[in-house]
């Protein structure tokens, strides 16, 4: 999700939306990373979900797409086979960004994580939260997502996920979305979600697929 803390009853991190907690971090040298293997099919819907949490943490401090407010950031580290959309923490956010033709979409509607010790419990607020999706003013259906199984996560420094380089064990859970490859051209993708209390967001996509040899918005 995109809340500064967990769902009621959620003793763990919010994935769209965790509240930064920096504490005193060692600095770290640049290194090679070997990306460990998933425990599911990479294009399974477990797959995708832990794909996009690598997407995630992928970014640093700067440069979340969870944080992103116009889209600008939403373009880094995109996988060839598919194109991730994120969440927020909550509240009204509208992106614009072009992206390739021949891609299908994935994306959290809400969502969270857990790394560690704390993923134990996490599909205790799966059945409070809610969601739906609207793509070119089509209604769509989210469904649950909950990756039981822990997937290895290196991420950036002061990462949305990890917050660390270290490597962490990490599961997530909640409603996604994938798309259908959309035809070149405009389209809209609307999300719209909330924890089943006060926290609610409000996402609004703008999108140009773009075909081999267009050009995208100036």
């Amino acid at each position: 999700m995109d809340h500064a803390s967990s769902p009621p009853g959620v003793p763990f991190r919010n994935a769209t939306a965790c509240a930064l907690r920096i504490r005193g971090m060692p600095l770290f040298t640049r290194r090679t990373v070997e990306v460990a293997p998933l425990p599911f099919d990479p294009r399974s819907p477990e797959g995708l979900a832990a794909r996009w949490v690598r997407w995630v943490a992928a970014a640093g401090l700067d440069d979340s797409p969870i944080d992103d407010r116009t889209g600008a950031k939403g373009m880094a580290n995109q996988p060839s086979d598919v194109w991730f959309l994120a969440g927020s923490r909550g509240g009204s956010v509208h992106r614009r960004l072009a992206l390739p033709g021949g891609r299908e979409l994935f994306f959290p509607v809400i969502n969270w994580w857990a790394t560690g010790d704390e993923a134990a419990d996490i599909a205790v607020a799966l059945d409070r939260v809610h969601g739906s999706v609207a793509v070119d003013g089509v209604l769509l259906e989210p469904e649950p997502i909950i990756t039981r199984e822990p997937f290895v996560v290196t991420g950036a420094r002061f990462n949305d996920i990890t917050l660390r380089t270290r490597p962490r064990p990490v599961v997530t859970c909640g409603l996604w979305r994938s798309v259908e490859t959309l035809a070149p051209g405009e389209h809209e993708v609307h999300i719209v979600a909330g924890d089943g209390g006060d926290w609610s967001l409000d996402v609004r996509y703008q999108l140009l697929v773009t075909a081999s040899g267009s050009t995208p918005w100036s």
